[in-house]
């Protein structure tokens, strides 16, 4: 390691200590490469601070050296948002795992920011409650990243992203500053809502150590299936349909493509015995079994073609793997082009239509699968062998999500993946507000550089 290095990592462990800084290029690669595997940098250490008074130190020793930061969770994101590209230091938020006693006055709890989704809906259920937003990488996604990249997930439909979860945050600015708090007052109107601005920031604003988080209730009952139809036009009706029902929590959609593969890639049968070209798996919850009630209006849905309903847990659970393994199955087959559109739900059926079309045409050798949530016409695409036609195609399908009223990014944030396509859902006026953000809270350009306002002239 170069003199600079030294320094840093000096410094560094006189912050978190040397058991805490992580240098060995090979484990460091791990922190340096995302999910899917497509999106992969470099850094010249790991700082595992355990509080947020080392998180502003090593802040500050990074801000004096003049050395980038990119703060991590669970480094389960898929728009390259948590990866170093210029060096630099990974600030691993993991440690910060604390979860506070949760209140049941105000249904909120206080988690830290590397608390995994699946510890705080765990700790949720012990008391009676539950959290609302829920994703497939529950196991090792962390708070933290929850809100940097403002998470949607499976119960969007009922009870929105994670930024509707979010009463207070905890945050520590690049300079080491402290902002913010975990009170979570119910009532509070003095003035700029901080936590607001910090999530869906990307870690590009501050370092977010804890929130404050509002608790659902834990219903105790679901009622799950799998219905089938021969197009997503039927798919978009049904859900219009179901809405009737206040339990509605989920409406998933993938296609016999997609089940296919994962079926094959898990060993495991697929809902039907006949095969049908479109799926959409819906659960209600509630306190008294709501099978029946969605049953009622199943029998009233136009273009349906058959339905299986899940009878017990193990049968819910097999449902929900068809949807869930979605992800696992396709990067089986190599690393992913991943997309995350979205665009008016009337619009859903016409959009899944002209992506197909637009992957045939544009990289007809590449393997498309398509899934999502269908509620919010939220549909993620992944493309396997694009190749170099990848940053074609993302191209076309970003500009079409676009010319339907649509965005670029539903859930999984801007990162480096989208950030040269932000114009066509943003306005120069709106980016510049972007930039002008940005310096106002990192003016050193600090946290994560390269991430949604990577070019301060774009």
């Amino acid at each position: 390691m170069g003199t600079v290095d030294s320094e840093l990592v000096d410094a560094l462990v006189g912050v978190v200590g040397a058991g805490h800084v992580l240098t060995d290029p090979e484990v460091v690669a791990g922190f340096a490469t995302d999910w899917t595997g497509r999106f992969t940098g470099s850094a010249g250490a790991v700082a595992r601070p355990a509080d947020r008074d080392e998180v502003a130190g090593v802040l500050r020793v990074c801000r004096e050296l003049g050395v980038p930061v990119v703060p991590q969770g669970g480094n389960t994101g898929l728009v390259g948002g948590g990866i170093p590209y210029g060096g630099g230091v990974v600030l691993s938020l993991t440690r910060l795992d604390h979860l506070g006693p949760v209140d049941p006055v105000t249904r909120q709890v206080t988690a830290g920011a590397g608390v995994t989704l699946a510890a705080l809906t765990a700790h949720a259920a012990a008391a009676g409650l539950d959290f609302a937003i829920d994703i497939a990488s529950r196991d090792s996604a962390t708070v933290g990243g929850l809100l940097a990249t403002n998470a949607g997930g499976l119960r969007v439909l009922r009870w929105g992203s994670t930024r509707d979860q979010v009463a207070d945050v905890e945050a520590v600015l690049a300079d080491g500053q402290v902002v913010g708090g975990v009170t979570g007052l119910p009532k509070d109107s003095t003035g700029y809502d901080l936590a607001g601005a910090l999530v869906g920031s990307e870690g590009t604003l501050a370092v977010i150590t804890a929130a404050r988080l509002r608790l659902i209730p834990a219903f105790t009952e679901r009622a799950t299936a799998t219905l089938a139809f021969d197009r997503t036009e039927d798919a978009v009706a049904a859900i219009a349909a179901l809405r009737v029902l206040p339990s509605l929590t989920s409406a998933e959609v993938y296609y016999d493509d997609g089940l296919r593969l994962v079926c094959a890639h898990r060993r495991i049968p697929p809902p039907f015995a006949t095969t049908y070209p479109t799926y959409l798996l819906v659960e209600c919850a509630d306190n008294e079994d709501p099978t029946e009630a969605l049953g009622a209006v199943v029998e009233t849905l136009v273009g349906l073609r058959d339905s299986a309903l899940a009878v017990d847990e193990p049968a819910r659970r097999a449902l929900w793997t068809h949807r869930e393994a979605h992800a696992e199955a396709i990067n089986a087959l190599g690393p992913p082009l991943k997309l995350d559109v979205g665009v008016p739900p009337a619009q859903a059926a016409e959009f899944e239509r002209e992506i197909r079309a637009m992957a045939a045409e544009v990289a007809p050798a590449a393997t498309t699968v398509l899934f999502g949530h269908l509620a919010e016409g939220n549909f993620h695409v992944n493309v396997v062998g694009a190749d170099e036609r990848a940053d074609a195609l993302t191209d076309r399908v970003l500009r079409a999500a676009a010319a339907r009223g649509g965005t670029i990014s539903a859930e999984h944030g801007v990162g480096v993946a989208k950030a040269a396509w932000l114009g066509l859902t943003r306005s120069p006026a709106e980016r510049a507000l972007y930039r002008a953000i940005k310096h106002a809270w990192d003016p050193d350009r600090v946290l994560n550089p390269d991430v949604l306002v990577a070019d301060p002239a774009t």
